[in-house]
């Protein structure tokens, strides 16, 4: 953030020191927010599918149903955007991330507590789900507000590359979640099975408690201040959201399969691929690790543009590139060289993913008043979640039955197709739900 854009924030009524805070707020949300993510998902990927959904002896088979789990929480994810959203357009933001961070930590901290199918069968697989849930209600409605503290206290004409920043955790949150499975898998092979996977869990108590006190100290979004004395404040926000702005809902999520389905796709589930394909699994999650550093500093890049240029053409940029991008990407993963895995993780998170992800929080606020704001995004960013959420479990179903790339790469093209063509048909609409 430049001190020049952060003086600018002066001219909205909010203070540098207030703009800062609640940027810092929305970045360590975030951070917790994917570091959860990542560290569900990579262990999903390495051990889940061993130590709590043994079901076979074919290993593709164990991890296919321990993404099954793993896609669970993403099926609650809307009930949190729907309960978040109501309260964060009507007793306002701050309440709502201060909930969603301390549920969303809790649920982590205690999936690395929990015992394994070994020691209490069936009883194993059903706590983890449950507490993937608890995080799916959590997560649900933790983008929104983070998105929102900071897209509303920007000035209009900076929301791309205010909002954008907010985003930057992704990165973070990874190399975090990385680096911890990264050194657990340092241990010898049994302490890493028997306790090294839980490090990483339970040291998300320290990011918890960071971003836990962080939020209490913020001050609320300028935008709800203005409309709560106006009297603008919605009593059902989701009523209204829906009777108002069904067709901006429904591209909206459209707009998101790409990005979201994408991001599953080549970290996520590469981390699988690389497994099922032999490739090297320390390399892949180097890359990755590099491809995310590399994906935050390019987002404020993309955001301050669509400043500038607009935000529908650059997110559509994203789109179509990824769709191109897709049979290469998986090409070069199983060609077995460092330069090209790397290559391929770096380009598609960095340029592609990052167009489209560094857009999205100015892209998505600019679609909805006030009133019904965090509802719009949360309900927006958690249906397309549904929908893309089983997105490793589908992938590894269709290297089961295949043993190729090419459908892999047919369904990343098909996701961004709709994408693009969603974003574009998006042009017109602004604010629709202003009256």
């Amino acid at each position: 953030m430049t001190e020049t854009a952060a003086l600018n924030a002066e001219n909205t009524g909010v203070s540098r020191q207030d703009l800062r805070g609640a940027m810092f707020a929305s970045i360590v949300g975030n951070i917790l927010e994917w570091y959860d993510f990542f560290i569900y998902g990579t262990a999903s990927a390495l051990v889940f599918g061993t130590l709590f959904f043994p079901v076979g002896e074919d290993p593709l088979i164990n991890t296919l149903v321990a993404f099954v789990g793993y896609s669970v929480g993403f099926f609650a994810r809307p009930l949190g955007g729907l309960i978040f959203g109501h309260v964060g357009d009507r007793f306002g933001r701050k309440a709502a991330l201060v909930w969603t961070l301390t549920i969303m930590g809790f649920a982590t901290f205690c999936m690395g507590l929990l015992p394994t199918y070994h020691d209490v069968g069936m009883l194993a697989p059903v706590l983890l789900v449950s507490l993937r849930v608890v995080q799916g209600i959590a997560t649900g409605g933790e983008w929104g507000g983070g998105v929102l503290m900071a897209t509303e206290n920007a000035p209009a004409s900076r929301r791309g590359f205010f909002g954008a920043w907010t985003q930057s955790g992704i990165g973070i949150g990874f190399v975090l979640a990385s680096s911890a499975f990264l050194l657990a898998q340092k241990l010898p092979k049994e302490d890493f099975m028997d306790w090294g996977w839980r490090v990483p869990f339970l040291a998300s108590v320290v990011i918890f408690a960071v971003g836990l006190i962080i939020r209490y100290r913020l001050k609320e979004s300028r935008d709800f201040r203005v409309a709560e004395e106006d009297k603008a404040v919605s009593k059902s926000p989701v009523l209204d959201l829906i009777r108002s702005n069904p067709r901006v809902l429904l591209l909206g999520v459209g707009v998101r399969l790409a990005e979201q389905g994408g991001s599953h796709l080549m970290i996520t589930f590469s981390v699988a691929y690389a497994q099922f394909i032999k490739a090297p699994v320390d390399v892949v999650l180097t890359a990755i690790m590099i491809a995310m550093v590399c994906d935050s500093l390019m987002m404020p890049v993309f955001g301050a543009l669509s400043d500038r240029i607009g935000r529908h053409g650059i997110y559509a940029f994203g789109a179509i590139t990824l769709a191109l991008f897709a049979y290469p990407f998986f090409l070069m993963l199983g060609s077995g060289s460092t330069v090209l895995i790397m290559a391929a993780i770096i380009l598609g998170n960095a340029i592609c993913h990052a167009a489209m992800v560094g857009v999205q929080p100015a892209l998505f606020t600019d679609l909805f008043s006030t009133r019904i704001r965090y509802s719009g995004l949360s309900i927006v960013h958690e249906v397309s979640s549904i929908i893309v959420g089983a997105a490793p479990l589908i992938a590894t179903a269709l290297f089961r039955a295949y043993h190729s790339p090419v459908p892999l790469a047919i369904y990343m093209a098909v996701l961004c197709t709709i994408s693009a063509v969603s974003v574009l048909l998006l042009r017109n609409d602004r604010n629709v739900g202003a009256n």
